[in-house]
């Protein structure tokens, strides 16, 4: 199967996923993101705001596509721009991070390792910009949930915090429920740096000439 990411445009907007496509959790407060869902068009405000970022901000998340099929999604901006990134108890995101806002991939496309490369591919374009750090809010299912938390119906729209550790974040405010988890650009850079360099000495001695070619006949390049 064929996998491809593209960025998050208008054009690729409709590519999102239900009901992903139709969700103003992270871009509306909880206010106003009620009176969207009651006055039914939520997908006019999330379009507006995907238009806003990109015009203010830039490039605010990746699609994956498996076979042209659209299969998963990242999503990320500055806390400043996502109005719920204020209403964990956990908040606020660090003033050098992006927020993480969400990922998600379909589910007969998980296990393969999609969501990693969604949050390797958030990590190398922020990383590009000069962004030092991603923070997200990560959700801890194995604890039991606040009552009558003011974030309590974003968990559907979280990370599992879990999902976050194996790719590298680390917890920096601990919390039974939502947890909130860093990324270092610099290190995730560092570790790409090594990979990259790994490769390279792998695929340079493939590609060394042997002595009895180099003491003999020489092959057509």
């Amino acid at each position: 199967m064929a996998r491809h990411l593209a960025a998050l445009t208008l054009d690729t907007l409709p590519d999102l996923p239900k009901p992903c496509r139709d969700c103003v959790t992270w871009e509306l407060d909880p206010v106003a993101a009620r009176r969207a869902c009651e006055a039914g068009d939520p997908a006019f405000e999330k379009e507006a705001w995907v238009s806003a970022t990109l015009l203010e901000w830039g490039s605010c998340g990746r699609i994956a596509y498996v076979d042209d099929d659209p299969a998963g999604f990242v999503m990320y901006a500055p806390p400043a721009m996502v109005p719920r990134s204020m209403a964990f108890p956990t908040s606020p995101v660090s003033a050098d991070a992006v927020l993480l806002m969400v990922t998600r991939v379909l589910p007969q496309f998980t296990g393969g390792g999609l969501a990693r490369m969604l949050i390797q591919a958030a990590a190398k374009d922020l990383t590009r910009r000069g962004v030092r750090a991603i923070e997200a809010f990560g959700l801890a299912e194995s604890q039991r949930a606040e009552d009558e938390h003011p974030a309590e119906d974003s968990g559907a729209c979280l990370m599992p915090a879990g999902l976050l550790l194996a790719v590298g974040f680390k917890t920096v405010r601990p919390h039974r429920r939502y947890p909130r988890l860093r990324l270092e650009l610099k290190t995730a850079l560092s570790w790409r740096e090594d990979v990259e360099q790994a490769l390279e000495r792998i695929l340079g001695s493939v590609r060394a000439p042997s002595p009895a070619l180099t003491a003999g006949n020489s092959l057509e390049p």
